[in-house]
């Protein structure tokens, strides 16, 4: 049994060795009575044999080892060591516990526990170049990261009492999800945590590394957890899922129809275009937001709260939030930057100049959602109309310099062509929407170029907000106007009763009319009778539109109406 739980520790340390592939950090622990010492190795250049073999070589002598649970108090971790992309951490707990986790960069997590009597000693390889670093060195969202459920921040509206993942959580009974928001808002720590909550092997699978040898690697590791003497759950998480093509996507379908794992995956994009609705229709779909400033504010005063970030200036404060624009991760990024800046010129307190100088470019040149956020847009949209395409392509381009989401400009563009343009040009509209999805295929910043020839466009374009005006004019008239019937000889008869009760008794075919008009018909409610919205100007197209209604017109009063 012994051989097994040692056996089983040792493929999940092979698994983190053959998924990052990069240069191995081992522990190495050496305990006597009395005395103990914590040291961390590097083999050389050399010696970088794999860690899987000098666990495996180091494990021979220890008496036992099995998957273990996490060290919350931070007090405990004695050595970490950053190597390439894999993550070491030691920690000492009570009764000569050693724990160890080997973390890659890409959310592979693996945590083992041994027991080490008073005499044993684990040797991981003969390089001995030892060396200590201090706690400090672990990445400041690491230290922040959510170890329990409530201490997440933000997505209370899946997270919160009686909401359906809450609910989930404390049922003890995983399901398979997708989860769905943008960068930074926690979507592989609820999967992180939720391997937690159920005490199940976490499997971590990025979509723009992976492929399907990584996908069967991880089936194996699932099927050796659920095979073992003390079975296990796990949960599968492929971060990015969106990027797997269908075939890649339709290789987890066996296994989360058999149970073998639940599958977690992540994405950015909406989910119903970007995976394939057999593996959609085996999945819920949890929506997240991106974290409100009250959120932001929490995690900055986190971060203080532990001595990682200096105190900061209210403008400070409300630039960074703006700047972190809903994504923690960022946000976290942002203040470690900060805070070695600030500790090398030993500041007290971080004000908004000083901000401004040491993050340079790396800041919007604007507030998002402030008043200069939206002063820019302003200038934008009113240089569009007033036909200036080059005062249109500096607004736009400061925009995106300064940060300005590309989706969104599309968004704003789009709006832009249907209320300034309308049916003066209907091509730009049309033209919009084409930028929009060319942005969407080719991303930034290549796509940006589509949005830029967008914006000249419409700026040149000829302009009528005729239609905008009638929309407005139409939506006010009913919402103060009461709910009039429709005329009977406008209404459907589907049936005899119908029929009999002469709905739809009188309603003239346009297509069997003279030139396809009903000439003297009437549309509109009783009591309405000739009330015009939509006036259309002498530019563009719509001055062929202004001549056709003209004629119809003229018709209509022939007709005697």
């Amino acid at each position: 049994m012994r051989e097994q739980r040692i056996t089983n520790a040792l493929s999940l340390v092979g698994l983190v060795h053959r998924q990052i592939r990069q240069v191995a950090a081992v522990a190495v622990i050496r305990q006597t009575t009395g005395q103990s010492h914590q040291h961390l190795v590097m083999p050389s250049a050399d010696d970088q044999i794999g860690m899987g073999k000098h666990v495996r070589n180091a494990l021979r002598i220890v008496g036992g080892t099995r998957d273990a649970r996490r060290v919350e108090n931070p007090n405990h971790i004695l050595c970490v060591q950053w190597c390439v992309d894999l993550v070491v951490n030691v920690f000492h707990g009570p009764s000569g516990v050693v724990i160890v986790r080997v973390q890659g960069l890409m959310g592979m997590s693996l945590w083992a526990w041994a027991w080490f009597g008073p005499f044993a000693t684990l040797t991981a390889c003969t390089n001995q170049s030892l060396f200590s670093v201090s706690s400090t060195h672990i990445p400041l969202a690491e230290r922040l990261r959510p170890r329990t459920l409530g201490e997440v921040i933000g997505q209370q509206h899946v997270l919160g009492e009686g909401m359906a993942l809450r609910v989930a959580f404390e049922s003890g009974q995983p399901h398979s999800c997708i989860l769905w928001g943008p960068p930074g808002v926690g979507k592989t720590t609820i999967a992180r945590l939720m391997a937690d909550a159920f005490d199940a092997q976490f499997l971590s699978i990025s979509a723009v590394l992976g492929g399907v040898k990584e996908i069967r690697e991880a089936v194996e590791q699932a099927i050796a957890a659920r095979d073992s003497l003390d079975p296990k759950r796990t949960i599968m998480f492929v971060d990015e899922v969106h990027r797997f093509n269908k075939s890649q996507q339709d290789a987890f379908l066996p296994h989360v129809e058999s149970g073998l794992f639940t599958f977690i995956g992540a994405t950015t994009e909406n989910p119903s275009f970007e995976v394939n609705s057999a593996l959609l229709s085996r999945a819920a779909v949890y929506v997240l937001q991106s974290l409100s400033a009250e959120d932001l504010a929490q995690i900055i005063a986190k971060a203080q709260a532990i001595g990682a970030v200096p105190a900061l200036e209210g403008a400070a404060l409300e630039r960074l939030i703006a700047y972190a624009d809903g994504d923690a991760r960022r946000l976290l990024n942002t203040l470690e930057t900060l805070s070695v800046a600030a500790n090398r010129e030993k500041l007290e307190e971080i004000n908004d100049a000083w901000l401004m100088r040491v993050l340079g470019e790396r800041m919007r040149r604007y507030d998002k959602g402030g008043e200069q956020f939206y002063d820019t847009i302003s200038a934008l949209h009113k240089s569009v109309r007033g036909s200036d395409p080059d005062a249109a392509l500096y607004w736009l381009v400061r925009m995106l310099d300064g940060g300005a989401e590309p989706k969104y400009m599309a968004r704003r563009l789009i709006r832009m062509a249907a209320e300034d343009i309308g049916l003066a040009d209907p091509r730009a509209l049309r033209l919009a929407l084409d930028a929009a999805e060319v942005y969407e295929r080719l991303g930034s910043p290549e796509g940006e170029l589509a949005l830029a020839e967008c914006v000249v466009y419409l700026a040149v374009a000829p302009k009528s907000n005729a239609v905008y005006k009638a929309y407005n004019e139409a939506r006010a008239l009913v919402k103060k106007d009461g709910t009039r019937p429709v005329p009977m000889h406008l209404r459907n008869a589907p049936t005899k009763m119908m029929k009999d009760m002469d709905w739809g008794k009188g309603y003239r075919y346009a297509h069997d009319e003279e030139d396809g008009f009903a000439a003297g018909e009437n549309y509109m409610p009783q009591g309405l009778e000739g009330t015009g919205f939509y006036r259309p100007v002498e530019r563009g197209l719509e001055i062929k539109i202004a001549d056709k209604l003209r004629h119809l017109r003229d018709k209509n009063q022939q007709a005697g109406k």
